[in-house]
Order: structure tokens, then C-alpha cells, then sequence
């Protein structure tokens, strides 16, 4: 069952390590079928050594209908994000340690480089902190997401949501190239940050990044705001 989607749910694992967003087994990958079915990768587990088998299948109130594995630690947390935002349909997970670290210093990452507004959609609040393995941790991220895409749990880690697993995907991996960014200008001095109308723009011209979509000018985002 769901094959082809647990195999990116892996590979989505996968490219979180690469990109050191994660040591070893840490973090989480879930996502939501149509169905309301949700898939969530098993609990202490190498990315790199799963199969599709490992991956489990349950039910939205946490019912497991295929699976062997124990899952996350975290899936309480989850359940409640993926049943309270009805609009996310995966959900990552990281360690990542530079947005985590923006974490421990202030309550929100402001927004200072383009690729941050990007992928994010704005500035990124800090959670306070909550017991890992609670369904804390899944009510402070809902309270606090609004309409950006990722929350950094303090004294812990980060959280991204999105339609795809895409989309969660770029904006935790976006959100610590910015954090490297932000962290060695504030050691530096001040720091020049994108004000509402940059943030929106760039918001904007990344809903035709990609294939398949199509350039739009700055005339033509200036005339949509």
C-alpha cells in the first residue's frame, strides 16, 4: 500500500541527512494521502536503511492499519498538527542545529535573505519549549505556524509543513542556509533586513519558481499586490 509514496517519504529522509539537517535517526517524515490516511516514518530507524515496509500506514486518530515498526515518538504531536491544519499535507522534522541555534538567542527568525521568504513565507516564530515526545509540541506549532511554513522548537529542533513533501522539504533546508547566513552577519554587526513589501514580492515571484510554471516580470508582481 502507497508504494511510490513511501519511497519519497525515505528519500525525503535521505535528503535530510545530506544536507545535515539530521544525525542519524534523528527527526521525522509524515505526510497525508487523500484517503486522510497518514504515512510516518518508524521510530529510531537510518534513513538510508529503510525500506517501503518500514514505513507505517495509520489512520488519523493514530490507528496502525500496516506496519511492523514502532513509530515516531512524535506521531501524538502530528496527528494533532495534520488534524487541526487541514491545508498541510506533510510534515518534516529536524535537528537542523544553525535554525535551532537562532532558536536559543530570540523568539523569531526575521527574515533577511530572499530565499528565507521563499520558502518559509515570512518570518519564522520560535515555540516555547515543550517535552519532546509530547502532543505539546504539536498544539505550539499549530498556535505559532500561521501562514508561514515552519516553526524552530526551542531547546529542540524545527518543524516545516507544506502541500508536498517538496515544499517542506526547501523550506527547512532554505531556512538553514539562511540561518548559517543570519548568524555570522549578527556576529559581524547589524543586519539589513527585507522589509514586508521585499518579503511579499518574494513570496510571490516563488509561487512560478520551478518547472512548469512561468516567469512573471517585476511589472506584472508589482500590478497583482
Amino acid at each position: 500500500m502507497y508504494e511510490l509514496q513511501k519511497q519519497e517519504i525515505i528519500k525525503t529522509g535521505i535528503m535530510m541527512d545530506r544536507y545535515e539537517l539530521i544525525a542519524l535517526s534523528g527527526g521525522n517524515v509524515s505526510a497525508r494521502m487523500e484517503n486522510g490516511d497518514i504515512l510516518i516514518t518508524p521510530s529510531g530507524m537510518i534513513y538510508s536503511e529503510m525500506v517501503p515496509d518500514d514505513v507505517l500506514v495509520m489512520d488519523p486518530e493514530g490507528k496502525i492499519i500496516e506496519g511492523n515498526r514502532k513509530p515516531s515518538s512524535d506521531t501524538k504531536a502530528l496527528l494533532y498538527i495534520f488534524k487541526h491544519r487541514t491545508d498541510v499535507n506533510s510534515i518534516i522534522h529536524t535537528h537542523q542545529p544553525y535554525a535551532t541555534a537562532v532558536g536559543l538567542i530570540q523568539d523569531e527568525f526575521p527574515v533577511m535573505l530572499t530565499t528565507l521568504a521563499n520558502a518559509t513565507k515570512g518570518a519564522v516564530k520560535v515555540c516555547p519549549f515543550v517535552s519532546a515526545m509530547s502532543i505539546d509540541m504539536g498544539i505550539q506549532t499549530v498556535e505559532n505556524l500561521g501562514k508561514t511554513l515552519a516553526v524552530i522548537l526551542k531547546n529542540h529542533g524545527v518543524i516545516t509543513v507544506g502541500k508536498t513533501l517538496r515544499e517542506a522539504l526547501f523550506a527547512c533546508v532554505y531556512m538553514e542556509e539562511a540561518a548559517k547566513t543570519y548568524l555570522v552577519a549578527k556576529s559581524a554587526g547589524s543586519i539589513s533586513m527585507l522589509t514586508p513589501a521585499q518579503i511579499e514580492q518574494a513570496v510571490q515571484i516563488w509561487d512560478y519558481y520551478g518547472q512548469g510554471t512561468e516567469f512573471v516580470p517585476d511589472e506584472l508582481v508589482k500590478q497583482r499586490k
